[in-house]
């Protein structure tokens, strides 16, 4: 609470008498996104870039480019790292190979059950802050997350148990590959471009590839005959809008705070958005004949020991990732999960 405070204090100085001294600086910014151009995620970071406007009077512009677009998805961290734009909308996880600390800002397999339960790490206890200090070395500034909930598996035979993926080969990349090889899964990575085909010609059993409304249109009800929930590979999901450190420090303080709040806003709305959306997709997967088969609860529960095993060999024996692990670990205590 009391951070919030803080920051609605500080952002209501766009009003009052400080309105004239923002109404003064006029700043424009690029920002490239994850999604493809007219994607329903792509609209929401329209939401976003819209609302920064209107929250600074429409003097701080955010010029809004598609997944690729600028530079491609593989080279944003250098490029906003560089200053050639300013800001990126990012997943953590595609650096954690560089970055171990970041396979746990995005998403922790067989963790968090809900986003409530992610993004409370981040606003309510030290995540924001540690998700910062994981950027801080490479010139990057992490302005906030947008915390949305699980993504299914897609596969090509029934799974009723934890014990039923051992064996069989499965599509999962970053943590969720690492975590899932612990229940001996044949972990075959692959871009999520490439989900459809192989599962259609058998390369894999089943899959980790998106939500349930990107995949019903991926097409994956012709090639896979089963959903399975909840997705324990990837229960709650944290994208994150992250800036050039020198372009955020040259900000008024006011438009810092417009970017944050206008985030966190945005960030509710699109798991909101997914949360409805989800359940008229997972409809339609019934409708086209997929049998939708849910995990029992002590199943999942019984499996955490063996996934918090492979959090730690992912964490390794770096300083931050190990403190950003025992931060979510202790949180996850209290609430009932491990």
């Amino acid at each position: 609470m009391r951070k919030w405070v803080v920051t609605a204090a500080v952002f209501a100085g766009l009003s009052g008498a400080a309105g004239a001294a923002v109404a003064q600086d006029a700043v424009s910014w690029r920002m490239q996104s994850l999604w493809d151009a007219n994607t329903t995620p792509q609209k929401f970071e329209e939401r976003f870039v819209a609302r920064v406007a209107e929250l600074t009077d429409g003097n701080f512009q955010i010029r809004l480019f598609s997944g690729g677009q600028i530079v491609p998805a593989a080279e944003a961290f250098e490029a906003v790292q560089s200053g050639a734009f300013e800001m990126m909308k990012t997943f953590d996880g595609y650096e954690a190979g560089t970055v171990p600390a970041f396979y746990f800002t995005s998403t922790v397999p067989f963790g968090f059950e809900t986003p409530d339960q992610m993004e409370a790490w981040f606003y309510e206890l030290d995540g924001l802050e540690l998700a910062r200090d994981a950027y801080d070395d490479y010139g990057l500034h992490y302005v906030a997350p947008s915390v949305y909930g699980e993504e299914p598996i897609h596969s090509t035979f029934p799974i009723e148990s934890i014990a039923d993926m051992a064996g069989q080969k499965g599509r999962f990349v970053g943590l969720a590959g690492q975590v899932m090889a612990a229940f001996d899964v044949a972990v075959t990575p692959m871009a999520t471009g490439e989900v459809y085909s192989a599962l259609e010609r058998g390369v894999i059993d089943f899959a980790d590839r998106g939500d349930l409304t990107a995949n019903l249109e991926a097409g994956l009800a012709e090639v896979a005959d089963y959903v399975v929930l909840p997705g324990v590979h990837q229960p709650v999901t944290a994208t994150a809008y992250v800036a050039n450190q020198e372009a955020w420090d040259a900000l008024p303080r006011s438009y810092q705070a417009a970017l944050e709040l206008a985030a966190r806003e945005v960030s509710g709305a699109l798991r909101q958005h997914i949360l409805v959306q989800d359940q008229i997709a997972l409809a339609e997967f019934q409708d086209a004949g997929i049998e939708v088969l849910r995990l029992d609860d002590e199943d999942v529960q019984a499996a955490r020991p063996t996934a918090v095993e492979a959090w730690r060999a992912a964490a390794g024996d770096d300083e931050l990732a190990n403190r950003i692990l025992e931060s979510q670990i202790d949180f996850m205590r209290q609430l009932g999960l491990l």
